[in-house]
């Protein structure tokens, strides 16, 4: 099937432009009528769109990815005004890029119940919450991380191994990943981000500096792990002799 015609030079019509976002020609409606995207320019009676546009609806993927609110999702928008051009939007794309991906989903109880293949009773929606595995919500349905996380919660609960411990040590990784994770981004702004803006943000600077997140992320998730597997073993042999 030959590809459809585009009308102007890197202009879309909304049927392209939800082809090539891969949104609902409704959804990118419903993010216009937000005020997410500047108004398309007129011709004639078509609104064709640009790269800014398709660049802003991948930065709103993304952010929706990692569970930003409609509301979050509009502030960060409002900070970048409509001239922003679509290399500076990838760039933001990529710091906002989720470093590992996650699968929300906010069901209900029933929901969870059948995607559980069990009964679940307040006690183990309490151990669930507190590992991570989610999140309830105030109008009565919970917000999931994913269906091997839930496996891997519904497995701990099943295990011999007291409840407790297993949160205990969820609290124990939580805290120390999140200040790890403070540190990198403290050092990352101070190091990368403001001596590029210092420099006046140049065009192929901002390829270089998107480039190197996509490679940075997954290295840096590996080196983690490995790093903690290594500590974990050193402080095995430690006790042991």
């Amino acid at each position: 099937m030959a590809a459809p015609s585009v009308p102007d030079q890197g202009l879309l019509t909304i049927d392209q432009l939800a082809e090539r976002s891969g949104m609902t020609v409704r959804t990118i409606r419903f993010y216009a009528g937000k005020g997410l995207l500047p108004p398309p320019q007129l011709r004639g009676r078509t609104g064709l769109y640009g790269p800014g546009h398709l660049a802003r609806l991948e930065l709103v993927g993304e952010l929706t990815a990692l569970g930003f609110s409609l509301a979050a999702i509009e502030a960060q928008l409002e900070k970048l005004p409509d001239t922003v051009g679509a290399e500076e939007l990838a760039l933001h794309r990529a710091l906002l890029t989720p470093w590992v991906p996650e699968q929300l989903e906010e069901l209900t109880s029933d929901e969870l119940e059948r995607r559980a293949g069990r009964p679940l009773a307040a006690a183990d929606l309490d151990v669930l919450e507190g590992l991570g595995v989610l999140r309830r919500l105030d109008d009565g349905r919970v917000r999931v991380h994913g269906a091997a996380t839930l496996s891997e919660g519904l497995a701990i609960i099943d295990s011999d191994l007291p409840a407790e411990a297993w949160k205990r040590a969820h609290s124990i990784i939580e805290m120390h990943t999140t200040a790890l994770a403070e540190d990198l981004m403290t050092m990352f702004q101070q190091e990368v981000l403001q001596p590029y803006r210092d420099r006046g943000r140049r065009s192929e600077e901002r390829h270089r500096l998107a480039a190197a997140l996509t490679q940075l992320k997954p290295l840096t998730v590996r080196g983690v792990v490995t790093a903690f597997g290594r500590a974990m073993n050193r402080t095995i042999r430690d006790r042991v002799e």
